[in-house]
């Protein structure tokens, strides 16, 4: 068994890219082995800007000899078929088998060599490389022919054991040479087999693994901050892309000038983040200081300080334009920012985004003047609503688009406005994703849910709905973000009607079921139809779930397949029902009948759905003694019709929490 080494090196690889085009040759790989017949097994993948790395451990010197068996026409067939069929065989009529008067070719193949089949499938695989964006480069580009690749393909190691892959990418040619760190190492560096690639590199100052690269910017950040007396700002994307910029990474602490903490923190990180790669660090009192740690791609002789130096000036830069932002958008009140929202279309079909906001004041003022979010003040609601989507035409949002919200928050606080209103900017896109607070300040919720409801009322009406995957106005997020919003809330309102409400019940499924809640329950509640209240529905969805877990839940669940499954058998019943019950069994189900119909229909009516679970359960006995005790299909017709009555109202009753039939097991 024989190692593998393949390096494919080129000019630098965007860091976004890297992950993908790991997975990427992977596929590629073991698609190729996979159409010769070899295994992959494991298989170690690198990157670094400027390279891609592939070890294949254990591959065999040579593929299996294989037997291929093909069916060909009847021995009475015209000979126009035979021909053809050794033709397309190669083989000549008498090493035929003639099996029953059909003709079978048996073709042995004998194995290839590893190293054979690896010298094609490089260039297959380098062909066949999916980027999100690629060039072609050279004289060559003039044809639509040339090879395509992220950036200028500058050379392929290939090596099986110590042996070289002799094989040729549009001109480029396999060898044993790589080329070690851009500034410390330029050279070229023979490698002499898989085993020793990535030390030869390492000794090179470059580090092939990306994981080891990013542990070294994660802890020495870290480290950096600490020896300063002062903690790192968590960043794990930040780490992966510094780790994907860098060949030999080396965390520096730099700092900036005090002044720029005027400007909000969240400023100062993405302007930091975005624009310069830059982590950054907090005080020993929890808030930003004025310090940054900034990756450099060497080993300084000066430990650093020119690179920080450069850095520092560069971020001052970018602040500086930053704090003009904040300081220029103070300038006007929210209001006055607002008035430009009239020049802005939402949607063609909807008006702009003036527009919108009116509605979502009216909707925002309606909640919680109808105490639908408790303890809200109409007013507060509504100019809350009004300023909501202001700072969209501010000089640092046109900046910073992921700043939306937040800033408007800012700009309210700055000008005096009251807490509820600024927090209600601040929090009403809320929540964003999966893990995203829920606003719950009644100001927020309010802004919040009216700002959804009526992106989702507004799209539905001009019939603009998801379909498939596509869903270009995040109606799927907006619903969640309502579904969330009124749950976590315990906020009751009827959100919808119609296809909107459909729509709700849907997203609520996806989100119960990534909840962990079981499919097969969230539809025996669903399928009842008619709720447009969701708290209620998952309070029921709930009580139904803790039932089922229950031993109870288990065995009426049984005795209500037996039943239905008896009633479907049953059809239509004939003749007229016995006027007493039969036996003491039927009595006994009759009575608990009686009792937990009713309750259970109560509970149910005032949703005390966990009391309602209850009054189902106590049919459990009598159910089970009805069939260990009668036969439902009785001779005498008015006893069999009776029984299946009792059966038929057991199943109603059941049907008034949930749907049974729709419960797996």
């Amino acid at each position: 068994m024989t190692d593998f080494l393949l390096e494919l090196r080129s000019e630098e690889i965007p860091a976004r890219m890297q992950a993908g085009a790991r997975a990427e040759l992977e596929k590629l790989f073991r698609a190729q082995l996979s159409a010769a017949g070899l295994e992959a097994g494991d298989l170690t993948i690198w990157s670094t800007p400027r390279r891609l790395a592939l070890i294949a451990k254990g591959l065999p010197e040579a593929t299996a000899a294989v037997s291929e068996e093909l069916k060909g026409p009847r021995s009475s067939a015209p000979p126009q078929a035979l021909e053809g069929f050794l033709r397309k065989t190669g083989l000549t009529q008498d090493q035929l088998e003639d099996r029953d008067g059909v003709y079978f070719a048996v073709i042995d193949k004998p194995g290839r060599a590893t190293a054979e089949v690896l010298a094609e499938a490089i260039p297959a695989i380098v062909r066949g490389f999916a980027w999100p964006k690629s060039m072609r480069w050279g004289k060559a580009s003039a044809s639509s022919e040339s090879l395509r690749w992220v950036r200028p393909l500058s050379g392929i190691v290939a090596i099986f054991g110590e042996e070289l892959v002799p094989c040729e990418v549009s001109g480029i040619a396999a060898g044993f040479a790589t080329r070690g760190h851009r500034f410390h190492c330029p050279g070229e560096i023979t490698i002499g087999s898989a085993s020793d690639y990535a030390e030869k590199l390492r000794a090179c100052h470059v580090i092939v693994d990306h994981e080891e690269r990013q542990a070294i910017v994660r802890d020495g950040a870290a480290k950096a901050a600490a020896d300063a007396g002062l903690t790192l700002v968590a960043d794990e994307g930040l780490v992966i892309e510094n780790a994907g910029l860098t060949e030999w990474p080396v965390p520096l602490l730099g700092r900036f000038d005090e002044a720029f903490l005027e400007v909000p923190p969240e400023v100062i990180q993405l302007t930091a983040r975005v624009n310069q790669k830059y982590f950054v660090v907090n005080g020993a009192d929890g808030k930003l200081a004025n310090g940054f740690v900034c990756t450099a791609n060497i080993d300084a002789k000066d430990g650093g300080a020119e690179i920080v130096a450069g850095n520092r000036k560069v971020l001052a830069a970018r602040l500086s334009d930053a704090r003009f932002f904040w300081e220029q958008d103070q300038k006007k009140t929210l209001a006055q920012h607002a008035e430009k929202l009239a020049n802005i279309t939402f949607h063609e079909k909807l008006g702009t985004v003036a527009d919108k906001v009116e509605r979502v004041a009216k909707l925002a003022e309606w909640l919680a003047s109808e105490g639908i979010v408790p303890n809200c003040d109409p007013a507060l609601a509504r100019q809350a609503a009004e300023l909501a989507k202001a700072d969209l035409v501010t000089e640092m949002v046109g900046e910073f688009p992921e700043l939306q919200g937040l800033m408007g928050g800012y700009y309210a606080r700055a000008e005096g406005l009251p807490d509820a209103i600024a927090d209600a900017i601040r929090d009403h896109y809320k929540p964003v994703g999966q893990g995203d607070d829920v606003p719950t300040a009644p100001v927020a919720v309010a802004v919040a849910l009216a700002d959804k409801l009526d992106t989702l009322r507004s799209f539905f009406a001009i019939n603009e709905k998801p379909t498939g995957s596509k869903d270009p106005f995040a109606l799927r997020r907006a619903a969640l973000g309502v579904i969330r919003t009124l749950t976590e809330n315990g906020l009751r309102f009827a959100v919808a009607e119609g296809d909107l409400l459909d729509f709700f019940a849907d997203r609520l499924k996806v989100q119960q079921r990534e909840a962990g809640v079981r499919h097969d329950l969230i539809d025996a509640v669903f399928v009842l139809g008619g709720e447009d209240d969701l708290v209620r529905l998952l309070a029921r969805v709930k009580a139904l779930q803790a039932f089922m877990a229950t031993e109870d839940g288990t065995n009426l669940l049984a005795g209500y397949k037996r039943a239905a499954n008896i009633l479907k058998q049953a059809g239509e019943v004939s003749g007229t029902a016995a006027a007493t019950p039969p036996t003491d069994a039927d009595a006994a189900l009759l009575a608990a009948l009686d009792v937990a119909e009713p309750a259970a229909s109560a509970a149910v009516a005032e949703e005390r759905f966990t009391e309602a679970m209850a009054a189902l359960a106590s049919l459990r006995a009598p159910i089970d003694a009805f069939f260990e005790g009668v036969m439902v299909n009785d001779p005498d017709e008015a006893v069999r019709a009776y029984r299946l009555g009792l059966l038929a109202r057991f199943t109603g009753a059941v049907h008034g929490v949930a749907d049974f039939s729709k419960i797996e097991g």
